[in-house]
């Protein structure tokens, strides 16, 4: 006879928990069950019963896993908070008796938890770090522009402000950013590090405010863990790239504006170097020695000890003969040009790449309406030279007098003033664009001409660079119907000679119709003498009817097809239909806003047109 299972103690009672029991069987409050969960990685799981889950209760909980609370027991972090909440007794209590004393030397010691273990657990190798540092960016750059307040104290603002530039002169240092998007929430990013994509997002320099209705307490528990993170992941990419982490900020520039160029890269071999200079020499008979030199010494007469002992230990009489063996030099069959050692990422990094370098042999100067700490970025990560007044910052390498600029970003409506000769050679020697030329030049790998893109144009669509939405909406493929449109209304065809022709247009279509689906031949001949009449050629008559006999003759076709899908929805499961309609549901919708989309770009063609078909008449 086999073991009896009790109820409640196998299966998905015992492989599950609620929140409530594991907050009980750790014995800590609910907002640090949050934060060890957020810090650990552990999240709410479903199971496939929640009734048995549950031990026969139906009532709405959260479960977690048994296994990943008797894993948070043993946590460190968990330690601490118990010692913080007892230190923040004793605090109190001090304070309260007026123990300035005790209460001075509890503040002294008050305990502190590390996450370096978590960071190390969480992601064993490097690679690992670099696939997740996403949020952990988007999180950094967020809080970077929010104001300090009662909840956000300054000191944490200034961090991932820093961690943020820090960020930004690797990627300009490296040359590894690829992509770049203006959306309306702000500016998406995409780098190539170490063959990952890592694509943050950039919130544009408005005044921001913090809603009341967001929990600003599980935030700043994500940031808690994402600022190690990113300390751990910036360290290994400075010093893989031979460079000196944290990197050293000059503050005169940084308070008077200059945002990322307050910040100097230097390279770690110099400093290296120079700590060999510090070694200690001392002079014996003329001749300098250090420290190395001694040790290598010692090891010396160590290994020619141990040779005196081994020869002591052989077989008496035994002759020690040393001979030297011949050197015989043998001919490598491997070419050694064409052998390559393992890849670094310095190598990798200082590789030469085609759109790395795509601005270097421009000078770009920023109006003053232009963002510059987004343009600045993006242009010195492609190689270029950047400039910009001194109202959006010091800093600047040249002003705007410089005759090596090439380009002019601006975005301001062409206005009319009185201009010096010097300033009309300037601009004929110039060329003044709008922003979304940098950012469309980037994502096109090429330099794209100016002609689109001058001041006062009306600008191309600018598409997002990932392909996320494919079979989407493209504003620069022409939709069906486009090209005949403009064509019929160049010709300065009044609205109501085109309101005849349409008429026209649509009955004979309508016969050929009727024709191709009954297939009788005097409706055949009835819509060929009205094609006739309207001044159709009999080629294009013939074509047009064969396409309206494809198109009866798909429709039938349709419906079996729709037949045969019924039948196959009955054959799966309620789970796989539901599935499957979810699927058709979404690309219907995408299918209509597409066509929606299309139907307004006719309208607005139509529009133009006709304007400008007044214009010439006028």
């Amino acid at each position: 006879m086999g073991r009896l299972r009790q109820k409640g103690k196998a299966g998905a009672a015992k492989a599950y928990i609620t929140r409530t029991a594991a907050i009980r069987k750790l014995q800590c409050s609910l907002a640090d069950f949050r934060r060890l969960c957020i810090l650990k990685g552990i999240f709410p799981r479903e199971p496939k019963n929640r009734k048995r889950a549950n031990k026969g209760s139906s009532a709405p909980t959260s479960f977690y896993y048994a296994k990943d609370i008797a894993y948070l027991a043993h946590e460190p972090v968990l330690k601490r908070l118990r010692e913080h909440k007892a230190f923040a007794k004793k605090l109190s209590r001090a304070l309260g008796r007026g123990e300035w004393s005790s209460a001075k030397s509890l503040e002294e010691n008050k305990p502190v938890y590390r996450l370096d273990h978590i960071i190390k657990e969480r992601y064993p190798t490097f690679v690992d770090a670099v696939r997740d540092i996403d949020d952990a960016l988007c999180m950094a750059f967020l809080f970077a522009s929010l104001p300090s307040n009662s909840r956000l104290p300054p000191e944490l603002i200034e961090n991932c402000a820093r961690l943020a530039a820090e960020w930004q002169l690797f990627v300009m240092h490296s040359k590894c950013l690829r992509k770049v998007f203006l959306s309306i929430k702000g500016v998406y990013y995409q780098a190539e590090i170490m063959d990952q994509h890592v694509t943050w997002l950039v919130p544009y320099q408005f005044t921001q405010n913090v809603p009341s209705d967001v929990d600003v307490r599980v935030m700043l528990t994500f940031l808690e863990l994402y600022q190690t993170l990113l300390g751990f992941v910036f360290f290994k990419l400075y010093t893989d790239a031979g460079l000196v982490y944290p990197p050293p900020i000059d503050v005169s520039k940084y308070e008077s504006g200059a945002g990322v160029g307050a910040f100097s890269l230097q390279d770690a071999s110099k400093g290296a170097s120079a700590g060999l200079q510090k070694t200690k020499l001392v002079e014996i008979d003329g001749r300098k020695i250090s420290g190395r030199d001694v040790r290598q010494t010692i090891k010396s007469i160590a290994t020619l000890e141990d040779r005196d002992m081994d020869v002591d230990m052989d077989k008496p009489g035994a002759d020690v003969v040393d001979e030297e063996e011949e050197f015989i030099p043998h001919p490598s069959h491997s070419k050694v040009d064409s052998m390559v050692g393992l890849p670094t990422l310095k190598s990798l990094s200082s590789a030469p790449q085609s759109s790395a370098t795509l601005f270097s042999s421009y000078t770009i100067f920023l109006s003053r309406e232009v963002s510059r700490s987004v343009f600045e970025f993006i242009i010195r990560s492609f190689g270029g030279r950047v400039g910009w007044p001194g109202s959006s910052g010091s800093g600047s390498p040249f002003d705007e007098t410089d005759e090596t600029i090439t380009h002019v970003i601006i975005d301001r409506p062409v206005a009319q003033k009185n201009e010096t000769v010097e300033e009309q050679e300037r601009r004929h020697r110039r060329k003044y664009v709008q922003p979304q030329w940098i950012v469309d030049c980037i994502n096109a790998g090429k330099i794209l001409l100016e002609e689109h893109y001058t001041q006062g144009k009306s600008l191309p669509p600018h598409l997002s660079p990932f392909g996320e939405n494919q079979g989407a909406y493209d504003p620069t493929a022409n939709p069906v119907g486009l090209a005949e449109i403009s064509g019929s209304e160049d010709e300065g065809i009044s609205e109501d000679e085109e309101a005849e022709i349409g008429q026209d247009k649509n009955s004979i279509q309508a016969a050929m119709q009727a024709a191709a689906s009954v297939q009788d031949p005097a409706a055949l001949r009835a819509a060929e003498l009205a094609a006739e009449v309207a001044g159709m050629e009999y080629g294009a008559f013939e074509k047009e009817v064969a396409k309206f006999s494809k198109k009866t003759k798909t429709a039938k076709g349709g419906d079996d097809d729709n037949a045969e899908k019924d039948m196959n929805k009955m054959m799966m499961s309620n789970r796989q239909r539901k599935t499957y309609e979810k699927v058709k549901f979404s690309q219907n919708k995408r299918e209509t806003e597409r066509t929606n989309l299309e139907d307004k770009r006719k309208a607005l063609e139509r529009q133009k047109t006709r304007k400008k078909g007044k214009e010439k008449d006028t």
